[in-house]
């Protein structure tokens, strides 16, 4: 039998990031007023809050990041409307990556053999020149490897290696990305 009161009172977060969390809950209502265009704002309000942002990357103000703190994405990249970056452990985007619209990138999950479900904080690695297309699903300790892409409302539960094409639920491997010369 599942132990909820267990994991309700079970402490999940330390006093500094409660705090940290409270602030960017205030601050996030501001990231989400700045226009679209001017993505630089953006980057450096996450800046502010400890992600890693690289230059010219491009965040949509409609995403939803969880935990600025836990979040690195390299240059040129971009996260499209209404994405959940649902990062309590590390998420990390590589250089040239595109997340589309309504994607959610989901660092965390509960232990689900103790009855208290406890919380467990994983972590997401996306390589660089990847497409997440829209309305997909990243699991928890995936890594999604350099040049692939994961097709429209895939969910991706095991890693993805180097210029696979996956799709479906779960996803499974559906070609190979060879780029045009």
């Amino acid at each position: 039998m599942l132990d909820i009161k267990s994991n309700r009172v079970g402490r999940k977060y330390g006093v500094k990031e409660q705090i940290l969390r409270c602030l960017w809950g205030i601050v996030k209502i501001g990231f989400r007023l700045v226009p679209r265009p001017f993505f630089g704002i953006r980057r450096g309000i996450l800046r502010v809050f400890g992600a890693k942002i690289g230059r010219e990357t491009n965040i949509d103000p409609s995403a939803d990041i969880y935990f600025p703190w836990n979040l690195e994405i390299g240059e040129y990249s971009a996260i499209g409307a209404s994405c959940l970056i649902y990062n309590l452990g590390p998420v990390v985007i590589g250089s040239r990556s595109t997340i589309s619209h309504k994607s959610h990138l989901c660092a965390g999950t509960h232990d689900h053999t103790d009855p208290s479900l406890p919380l467990i904080r994983s972590s997401i690695r996306i390589g660089d020149d990847v497409w997440i297309c829209a309305d997909s699903f990243i699991g928890p300790d995936v890594h999604v490897m350099n040049g692939a892409v994961v097709g429209a409302r895939a969910s991706v539960f095991r890693d993805v290696l180097s210029f696979q094409i996956v799709g479906g639920n779960p996803a499974k491997v559906i070609g190979i990305r060879v780029f045009k010369n």
